[in-house]
């Protein structure tokens, strides 16, 4: 726990966190003809970019949804399409903000927090998917894992966003619906902001590191964080 201190820079997580991946699931109804195939799939993507990550290897988060659908396809007996892949890329590209999202950032930047964005996905041609969801306004910068070549929760990662920025790691707080992404922070010495939506919640097994921040929506979690830090 680091409720002593103060963060200065709020780092969002982007898929999930702020953008709803649920949006890609009319995708995954028609090729599996079951919904669950998006988390199944997702869960395979942050699987195989950490092992590339800890094999010392890189290749782009986008290349690797692609192979990982390809996968998915594959195990299922199913023939996967050129349509198939770019009906994913644009859905990828096109997903809505939570509802949460926009009020809970208008709460930070009122309070005076710098937010910056950090996301596993390499920069993409504008618009990009944060303009699409009308989110860039509330950030004054956003981060791709690709700068370093490795994925989160490579404690890397977290280090670029210090160093960008000329703060320490102490000075930032990660804001995540990944309990893996929120112990990647803790670990490299930041604060972590565990937002527990669907399908996401606490692990409770020895060394794990608490949350310093948990809520189940953006606002009261945003809240939470004005609170304490600001009394």
């Amino acid at each position: 726990m680091h409720a002593h201190l103060t963060p200065a820079v709020i780092v969002f997580d982007v898929n999930e966190t702020l953008l709803d991946i649920t949006t890609l699931a009319p995708l995954f109804v028609r090729l599996f003809g079951d919904e669950n195939m998006l988390r199944e799939w997702f869960a395979q993507l942050v699987l195989y970019s950490q092992t590339m990550t800890l094999s010392g290897l890189y290749t782009p988060f986008g290349e690797l949804g692609i192979g990982a659908l390809q996968m998915s396809a594959d195990i299922h007996q199913i023939t996967l399409t050129e349509d198939d892949i770019d009906e994913l890329k644009a859905r990828m590209s096109n997903m809505p903000a939570h509802s949460d999202a926009i009020p809970a950032l208008t709460k930070l930047r009122e309070a005076g927090f710098r937010l910056v964005t950090l996301t596993n996905s390499a920069p993409s041609a504008a618009p990009t998917p944060l303009e699409q969801a009308g989110l860039s306004v509330f950030f004054e910068q956003s981060f791709s894992v690709e700068q370093v070549a490795m994925f989160k929760p490579a404690p890397e990662t977290y280090e670029l966003v210090a160093n960008e920025l000329a703060v320490q790691t102490s000075d930032l707080c990660l804001v995540a619906c990944h309990l893996w992404d929120t112990i990647g922070a803790q670990a490299a010495g930041c604060q972590g902001a565990f937002l527990k939506r669907p399908y996401n919640a606490l692990l409770s097994a020895p060394n794990v590191p608490t949350p310093d921040f948990m809520a189940t929506d953006l606002t009261t979690l945003a809240e939470q964080i004005i609170h304490r830090t600001q009394g």
